[in-house]
């Protein structure tokens, strides 16, 4: 239950954040949308793993280190705090949002396109800073996350949205800030981005697949500091 929690809070401060800086027509809102990721990422790896995005839980699956059981309740805690954090975000923001974000024809296919391709960026990214056996001890894990979302952001944001997240498609859509029409193209394409950048990384980091088994079939466990989002921790050596 605590980590459902943390996915649950995290993800209903990133989209609060998203939703209360677009509402209230902030032009750096990229800038504060990846520093709340960044933050919130340290605060809660070392519980939940700090996913915040089903994109990114489901990458971490493929990945190897999210057990089977684990992957619908972490995407029911990410979606639940992000309708909970639109729906406070309209009740602060007291003002009617611009035009929900549509695109069509070309414009629709670019969407999916860089939506796919930022969402790799940021899971290919969460998986080598966070879960890689060759990083550990680091402290750099949330820097580089958020500083992905926030590149992502600057970059195609205009093009589509910039989402990279279902969970945020969810909130952002219920705050009226993106029209429910583009809701296929975000859970397309932000999904498809994580499992690829999940196979990506199996491909190119064949000695690190070993899998260890969930921390709840261990005894005698302790944290694991070299894997901080990894959701598993390993037994005390003998």
């Amino acid at each position: 239950m605590r980590k459902y929690a943390t996915e649950f809070i995290g993800t209903f401060f990133l989209v609060f954040t998203i939703c209360t800086t677009v509402l209230s027509g902030f032009s750096l809102a990229p800038l504060a949308i990846g520093l709340v990721l960044a933050a919130m990422v340290f605060a809660g790896g070392h519980i939940s793993g700090a996913h915040y995005n089903p994109a990114v839980t489901l990458a971490v699956w493929i990945r190897g280190r999210l057990a089977t059981r684990e992957v619908l309740p972490y995407m029911a805690a990410q979606a639940a705090g992000a309708a909970a954090a639109a729906g406070l975000a309209r009740l602060v923001i007291d003002k009617a949002p611009a035009t929900a974000f549509q695109a069509t024809g070309r414009h629709l296919l670019a969407a999916l396109i860089a939506e796919l391709l930022v969402t790799f960026a940021l899971a290919y990214v969460v998986l080598n800073v966070a879960t890689s056996k060759d990083h550990p001890n680091n402290s750099f894990y949330g820097l580089a996350i958020g500083f992905t979302v926030l590149a992502g952001a600057f970059a195609v944001g205009g093009v589509s949205g910039g989402v990279f997240n279902p969970a945020v498609a969810l909130g952002a859509s219920t705050a009226g800030l993106l029209s429910w029409s583009m809701i296929w193209v975000y859970l397309v394409a932000n999904l498809a981005g994580g499992a690829l950048a999940a196979v990506a990384f199996r491909a190119l980091n064949p000695g690190d697949l070993e899998v260890p088994r969930p921390v709840e079939e261990l005894e005698g466990e302790v944290a694991s500091r070299s894997l901080p989002m990894s959701g598993f921790k390993k037994a005390q050596p003998a």
